[in-house]
């Protein structure tokens, strides 16, 4: 018979699974927008990191089996002793603590931009935590979604586990960690829409051909240039913001100088809107134009899992809220969100339901209560009331430079005074999404987990 020192040792790896702290909406607060635009405009330089946001953690059934003690990951490994953590509700995923010889770890799961977040803004903090209890931290290479605590004993490893899982929980609600999902309610599948947005685009940036004007959906063609630090008499900025309309140029093939004219009005243009802190990069992408209804930080697949569930089964709800009558909205005009047109941070159009906004206005609170009953809304945002809005542009979208240092306004007023009073028109809310940032369809509208239906036609 083998000895007890030649037997091999086995880990048993439990997961648990963490959700965000929520409330009851209360509709007595005051009217915030709930495009989380606030938080957004703290967020630019972070837009481009964030593709990657959701952990790969095991289901729900697996970690049902694991704490029933069927079908359990089995690890084997020479000369190793384990131990089992159980984990509250409220905990991110956690693997067991293993140790060998003297060395104790344990592996805590995450999705890479958050881990990313708290080793580059919450360094102060977990080393606070390494240095009071003795352990050391390793943050893997890469888009690793997991990180190691090691330690010389299982007591401090879980104590700085434990710690370690309080500061995921704090940086979840912090505004500057990105949301990674939203409910939207898509404008874009109308192509006149679409087309109008990149003529109002094409207006104020001065280009003449459609096809540099398709140019402003794609992330890669942005401006990432540094002309704001090049001055220009804000009067005459504000002239050429009025009048920035498309040149006709020469088309003799014969006259040469007429190009390089045209050439340079555009750069003049271009100058000039960089005193007013305009660059495409700061519109919003027409294929993606939207109302939001709710955002979301869903930081690992059982999140998004629930969440989509949760918007599924809202469908004969949604019905109902609508008393099975299509819903259409008019846009018109333009208006910031705070501050005055000369310091703008973002420029919306107005919605109006047609017909009056409360039928749509309870499909929508239909869809926050059911998420936020889920444990999936932060505490702040189930506390705003809902306005229904439009973004054009924004500027926590401006694309830039490590030496930039502008602040985050635009003047607004040109625009306003040229597409203050625009028809954008009246369209059908077809259905519902619920829509991961950052990432794009064929189409490219913001990529769909799930999506329900708004009725069509009367019943």
């Amino acid at each position: 018979m083998e000895s007890s020192a030649n037997r091999k040792k086995t880990k048993i790896v439990t997961t648990t699974v963490w959700r965000p702290v929520s409330t009851q909406a209360n509709s007595s607060e005051d009217c915030m927008m709930n495009d989380q635009v606030s938080a957004e405009l703290e967020l630019d330089n972070q837009v481009g990191e964030v593709q990657d946001i959701m952990s790969n953690s095991v289901s729900d059934n697996e970690r049902a089996r694991v704490e029933a003690g069927a079908a359990n990951e089995v690890v084997a490994s020479e000369h190793t002793s384990s131990s089992v953590l159980k984990k509250d509700d409220g905990d991110l995923l956690a693997e067991g603590s293993m140790s060998s010889g003297e060395k104790h770890s344990i592996r805590i799961e995450a999705a890479a931009p958050m881990i990313r977040f708290i080793r580059e803004k919450e360094n102060s903090t977990w080393k606070k935590i390494e240095e009071e209890i003795g352990v050391k931290i390793i943050f893997p290479p890469g888009k690793k979604e997991y990180i190691t605590i090691e330690g010389i004993s299982a007591e401090c490893v879980t104590t700085a586990s434990e710690k370690f899982q309080i500061l995921i929980k704090e940086v979840i609600k912090s505004p500057a960690l990105n949301y990674t999902h939203f409910v939207s309610l898509p404008l874009a599948i109308h192509p006149q829409l679409v087309e109008k947005l990149f003529h109002f685009q094409n207006s104020i940036l001065g280009i003449s051909s459609k096809n540099e004007v398709t140019c402003l959906d794609d992330d890669n063609n942005q401006d990432t240039s540094d002309e704001e630090s090049r001055e220009i008499p804000s009067d005459r900025a504000h002239v050429v913001a009025v009048n920035l309309k498309a040149e006709e140029g020469n088309k003799n093939p014969k006259a040469g100088p007429p190009r390089a004219s045209k050439s340079s009005k555009l750069d003049e243009k271009t100058t000039a809107l960089s005193a007013l802190g305009i660059d495409k990069s700061i519109f919003i992408k027409p294929k993606t134009f939207h109302l939001t209804v709710l955002m979301l930080k869903l930081y690992n697949k059982d999140l998004v899992d629930v969440a989509a569930n949760v918007l599924q089964s809202l469908s004969s709800k949604i019905m109902h809220a609508l008393d099975g009558q299509p819903v259409a909205v008019r846009l018109k005009g333009l208006d910031c969100m705070r501050g005055s047109f000369a310091k703008a941070r973002v420029l919306y159009a107005p919605v109006e339901v047609i017909g009056g906004e409360d039928r749509l206005l309870r499909a929508c609170q239909v869809i926050i209560d059911a998420f936020t009953e889920a444990g999936l809304v932060l505490e702040k945002d189930a506390r705003q009331k809902l306005k229904l809005h439009a973004t054009v542009m924004n500027a926590s979208h401006r694309k830039r430079n490590k030496y930039s240092r502008r602040a985050d306004t635009f003047d607004a007023r040109g625009i306003v005074e040229q597409f203050g009073s625009e028809e954008w028109g009246e369209y059908l809310i077809r259905e519902a999404h619920l829509s991961r940032r950052f990432v794009y369809d064929e189409n490219g509208y913001y990529q769909c987990r799930v999506s329900i239906p708004f009725p069509e036609k009367s019943e």
